[in-house]
């Protein structure tokens, strides 16, 4: 029997169910957005005989966007079951000045220069619109950050200094930022609209046939018999889990409320236990295939394949997870941790009954890496392998059915509210960034400021990312740190795939690192632990994140850039450097360790990972600490009496 949470991964928590026609308007506006977003995949448009541009299809998901969201959320970002007159008027104007957009574009596009009126209304509306709802959806971090942006456009010809920009008249801003193909209507929203809305239909779907109950028992079924096993769950459960959510918080919620009150009873402290579950489901996000919504928009802006970003991120995940898996095991041997009982499961039990799971990552994973097909025709021909799938095969009593299926459909465009919503803000930064030369200019200020220290850089880069990451959705923070951050990076040398990749993985480090650590955050709700502790818990046994980007930043055969020996060497160095660092972490290998013999794995295992820039390449220095670590955990592990003290994994 199948002891994984029921996944109901587009419900809205703690808020009001639409009632009468609110849900009916809702049901409609969210499955039109799946429906288009199909129907532009699949060109159905050109077959039909019309031509459909771009900005015209975005356009009509962002108005359906916007009336869904001031439906369905109050001005306190809360789900209501039935809007106020003013929000309704909001949602009702939203929408019908964006389908005229839609419907009007060509013309607009071809008088943008004469600034007609209607240009102004788009723009306005859509400026106005988008603001309060990433204020009710996204925060005040993100409202905030976007707001100074825009005041800095309208007195950017004041600014003393460097960071002096154009002059730019209101309504000359507010035409730009909202209507713009190179503000609105750029990338970060065509990814969201295109592409990453079809990965979430996918995984809705597999959450609908019971595939989310599938892998959170494969997990249990893998690792549930080793000591520390309940950890275990959560770190392999929650990895595989958040590659297909794609986000930490939504991970925590739904996996965390089995595997935290599961680690606690086997032992592990309230903090640690949080901790591992808010690791273990930032680092999803970080995981190939599917990654989170970030990746597509990587892809986007490097103008290389989503296969390529994917492969590039495939060896720093599997560090990340190893030094997250070493040192819960650790935790486990030192603390006296047991396996948590769970005779029933097994991997072929779980496999027999689930094994159609697999059919549709394999058609995924054929398409983006065998076919290399578009990333949005990879999605939609896994998400047709998981309806056929699941409508012929259930799983523990789960199964599709012609009600769950059509719920896939609202449930997935509700979810994807918040996304849109964010990636069209982030177009207006990314706007007033192109129209007044701030880009630019932020490139130069940072560059000049560390002169050509590459270290000081990545340190003062990385401290940006995590600050301006705080509170903010992973998109959100992505978009804004590619076009603050990443340039920079790239004008001092670093290769591009891996300037993209050092800010993601800092802007996702800021879900764990207090004061505003949401998935942390998140998972002490569950665990009822203190926040700020089970924070400072999650940065402990997340430690490996906070260097694995300075690692492939100067080592980038840790990217797949390189021979295949020199992939192999560095990755293997990189591994014996986590597990001697992790190992001093937690002063535990075949028994306690003392002050000195911490130290010493500590020292021992920084410098043995390949950290070129620091004077710590892979070369004699190195090769001698790794030997050294190595006949130093042989020692540990075959002293009298430590096999038999120690439990085996």
């Amino acid at each position: 029997m199948s002891v994984a949470p029921k996944v109901e991964a587009g419900a809205v928590p703690d808020g009001a169910e639409p009632s009468g026609w609110v849900k009916v308007a809702v049901a409609g506006l969210a499955s039109a957005m799946v429906l288009a977003c199909i129907a532009y995949n699949l060109d159905l448009h050109t077959r039909l005989g019309f031509a459909l541009l771009r900005q015209q299809y975005m356009a009509f998901i962002l108005g359906l966007t916007l009336a869904l969201a001031f439906l369905r959320f109050g001005p306190r970002g809360r789900p209501v079951g039935r809007p106020n007159f003013v929000d309704l008027a909001i949602a009702i104007v939203s929408m019908c000045v964006l389908l005229y957009a839609a419907w009007d574009f060509v013309w607009l596009l071809q008088e943008q220069f004469y600034r007609p009126w209607q240009i102004t209304l788009v723009g306005g509306v859509v400026v106005l619109a988008v603001m309060e709802g990433i204020r009710r959806r996204a925060g005040l971090m993100l409202f905030g950050i976007v707001a100074v942006f825009l005041v800095y456009a309208l007195f950017a010809d004041r600014v003393p200094g460097r960071l002096v920009g154009r002059e730019l008249s209101p309504q000359r801003l507010v035409d730009y930022v909202g209507f713009d193909s190179s503000a609105v209507f750029s990338s970060p929203l065509a990814v969201g609209t295109i592409t990453v809305l079809l990965f979430v239909f996918f995984g809705q779907l597999l959450f609908a046939a019971g595939g989310g109950a599938f892998f959170t028992d494969l997990a249990m079924a893998a690792t549930g018999r080793a000591r520390g096993g309940s950890a275990k769950i959560a770190v392999v459960g929650s990895a595989m889990f958040g590659s297909i959510s794609g986000s930490a918080v939504s991970n925590v919620a739904t996996t965390g409320v089995i595997t935290i009150p599961l680690m606690q009873r086997g032992g592990y402290t309230k903090e640690d236990a949080g901790a591992i579950e808010a690791v273990a489901s930032t680092g999803g996000q970080l995981t190939p295939p599917i990654m989170g919504a970030a990746a597509f928009l990587m892809a986007e802006f490097l103008d290389i394949p989503y296969a390529q970003v994917a492969a590039a991120a495939l060896i720093p995940a599997a560090l990340y997870y190893l030094g997250a898996f070493l040192q819960v095991d650790l935790i486990a041997a030192r603390d006296n941790i047991a396996a948590p009982e769970n005779a029933d499961l097994t991997v072929r039990k779980v496999l027999a009954k689930g094994w159609h799971f697999l059919i549709p990552f394999a058609v995924l994973l054929y398409a983006l890496f065998g076919m290399r097909t578009d990333p949005e025709n990879a999605a939609l021909l896994a998400a047709v392998a998981i309806a056929v799938a699941g409508f012929l095969r259930g799983y523990d009593g789960t199964r599709l059915t012609l009600k769950t299926f059509g719920r896939v459909f609202v449930d997935t465009g509700t979810s994807m509210v918040d996304l849109i919503l964010v990636v069209a803000a982030a177009g207006f930064v990314i706007g007033v960034l192109n129209v007044t030369g701030l880009g630019f200019a932020l490139t130069l200020v940072l560059v000049d400021a560390v002169g050509s220290s590459l270290i000081l850089l990545l340190m003062i880069s990385a401290v940006v990312c995590i600050i301006l990451g705080m509170g903010m959705p992973t998109s959100g923070v992505y978009v804004l740190l590619a076009s603050l951050v990443a340039p920079s990076l790239v004008e001092a040398g670093v290769q591009p795939i891996a300037a993209h990749l050092f800010i993601l993985y800092f802007g996702m480090m800021s879900m764990i690192t207090p004061p505003v650590a949401l998935a942390a955050f998140a998972a002490a709700a569950i665990s009822k632990a203190g926040a700020v502790a089970t924070g400072l818990a999650a940065m402990r046994i997340g430690w490996a994140a906070f260097i694995l980007p300075f690692a492939f930043v100067a080592t980038p055969e840790l990217l797949f850039v390189g021979s295949a020996g020199e992939i192999a060497l560095y990755t293997a160095f990189t591994a014996l450097g986590i597990a001697g660092i992790t190992t001093g972490i937690t002063g535990y290998w075949g028994g306690r360790l003392g002050p000195v013999l911490r130290l010493g794995f500590t020292l021992l295992g920084a410098i043995t990972l390949p950290l070129g820039f620091l004077g710590l390449p892979v070369g004699p220095r190195a090769v001698a600490a790794t030997l050294l670590l190595l006949l130093g955990i042989a020692v540990l592990i075959w002293r009298p009496g430590a096999r038999k003290a120690d439990q085996t994994t």
